[in-house]
């Protein structure tokens, strides 16, 4: 039990909780009944009965101790099958000792009711032998409690049913995962009502407030679920949402006040229960008004935060690695050797492409969107200035068809450029024939880029054996954050080539 209270809100400690409030609520209802009401002819849902048989009546033996005793059975035997027995038959744990343990239990439980219900309906003593009277009161018991435990499977059934679901579902509205936990809780809670109900007031008054209950579950996840989204896509206000709340609210109460009148005959009494079904439906619709609204401006926060948070970290990811020190070196060496080789033209091509690309990330690395056409700029430099590296070694094949005709598009920063240097930093061997092949073309707003290149094991002695470098799950997120459900990338890699496709609508 200890470590039921020590962990966070779940709903094993939601299911605890509620079940001690009840519990709680209804022995304190019970005190209150026994402080202000007369030993002699106190409430009892068998007075009349005692009265027609002429058998003395005591508040406290015939109603309060029999009565206290079924709460605390009910809420002892609850937490017992709820969160141990069935928790290990389902975790498989022990299933013999604890199939034993739930028939003991079944037997205990059905036992004490029995008990009870001897101290309850005393009266039938009055004309029946004592052994006719414990036979048939223990009999109903033991039928009555596996009648419970039958409707508890059910609950129990539903409950893993739902958890199992629930953390697989994928909410088609805002707040629907949220939703449905909260109805299932909700459902679960009435349960437990309706059982406590049934024991301590009459059959109409039970129906009555169980009816109610489950009419305002039922009204808030209509409301949250269908009427507020409605009224926010159209631009309408509270008062709008209340206007058409409470036509559906009246449509809703005409066949229950009918029922109402057939359960009680009584005009009045089906009246005030449907004016309370309303006010009921009332309290859930704007309930779920305010609640929406509250989800709907975390989800907004929500979510800026994370693209802010995910662009600036991906951001700073690409500043710290885009060329790191062993690129650069390379292509100052190479510079430096074709400067050797011949007069300055090529050496000078070849910084001013390495400056252009130090530029764009300085300067428009860090803008929101920039134009394709940059992007494709600073795109071939990079293949330029990698064809310079491994133009001397006839085994490696680097192919572009990049579309230069892409004006009008905008792009987020940096974005193909991470594919295209991994397949350099894993496709490229001096020892190796090696190959790449890049494409780039647009489709109106569609941008189609595939990056194919050949594999090729690290060495031992190779600086970066070890590292990630751009590493493709930060472009993942990028694009997750960047252009949500618009955008497909595939991977493929076999033995000896790797193979990327990316689709993006730009805009």
């Amino acid at each position: 039990m200890k470590d039921l209270l020590k962990k966070p809100v779940t709903f094993e400690k939601i299911e605890f909780w509620a079940a001690t409030i009840m519990y709680v609520l209804a022995v304190f209802i019970l005190l209150g009944k026994a402080s202000h009401i007369d030993e002699n002819s106190g409430y009892s849902p068998y007075n009349s009965l005692f009265f027609g048989y002429n058998t003395p009546f005591s508040f406290t033996e015939n109603y309060f101790i029999p009565q206290l005793c079924l709460y605390t059975i009910y809420y002892a035997s609850f937490i017992l099958l709820n969160f141990y027995i069935v928790k290990s038959l389902i975790g498989g744990k022990r299933i013999a000792l604890n199939i034993l343990l739930l028939f003991c239990t079944y037997v205990a439980v059905a036992c004490l009711f029995g008990t009870a219900d001897t101290w309850l309906r005393s009266y039938l003593l009055e004309n029946n032998t004592t052994q006719y009277v414990y036979n048939y009161l223990f009999k109903q018991e033991f039928i009555y409690v596996l009648w419970v435990l039958i409707i508890f499977g059910f609950y129990t059934a539903i409950k893993y049913i739902l958890l199992t679901i629930l953390p697989h579902f994928k909410p088609s509205l805002l707040g629907d995962k949220q939703l449905t936990r909260e109805c299932s809780i909700a459902l679960g809670i009435w349960g437990l009502i309706a059982f406590v109900l049934s024991r301590s007031l009459d059959a109409k008054t039970s129906i009555a407030w169980c009816e109610t209950l489950l009419f305002g579950i039922i009204v808030y996840w209509n409301s949250s679920h269908h009427i507020v989204p409605q009224v926010i896509a159209k631009g309408q206000d509270l008062g709008y949402f209340l206007r058409k709340l409470g036509v559906l609210l009246i449509i809703s109460c005409v066949p229950i006040s009918i029922f109402l009148l057939r359960l009680f005959h009584r005009t009045e009494t089906a009246f005030i229960i449907t004016f309370f079904n309303f006010s009921i439906g009332v309290i859930a619709g704007i309930l779920s008004w305010f609640l929406f609204h509250s989800r709907l401006d975390k989800n907004i926060e929500l979510h800026g935060l994370k693209t802010e948070l995910g662009r600036s970290s991906a951001n700073l990811d690409f500043l710290r690695s885009q060329i790191n020190p062993h690129f650069l070196f390379n292509a100052l060496n190479t510079l430096y050797g074709t400067s050797l080789q011949e007069n300055a033209e090529r050496t000078g091509e070849g910084i001013q492409k390495l400056g252009d690309m130090m530029r764009f990330m300085l300067q428009e690395n860090v803008q929101e969107k920039i134009s394709l056409a940059r992007e494709v700029d600073y795109l071939n430099n990079y293949i330029d200035l990698q064809k310079l590296r491994t133009q001397t070694s006839p085994d490696i094949l680097i192919q572009t068809e990049i579309d230069t005709e892409v004006t009008g598009l905008q792009i987020a920063p940096m974005l193909l450029i991470p594919f295209v240097e991994n397949a350099f930093k894993h496709g490229i061997s001096l020892r190796e024939p090696s190959h790449i092949k890049v494409s780039l073309q647009t489709r109106e707003k569609e941008l189609l880029f595939d990056v194919y290149n050949s594999i090729h094991p690290k060495t031992g002695n190779d600086p970066e054996k070890d590292k990630s470098g751009i590493g493709l799950e930060n472009v993942k997120q990028r694009l997750q954050l960047l252009y949500p459900k618009r955008h497909e990338l595939v991977i493929r890699e076999s033995a000896k080539e790797f193979f990327i496709h990316l689709t993006v609508q730009l805009s």
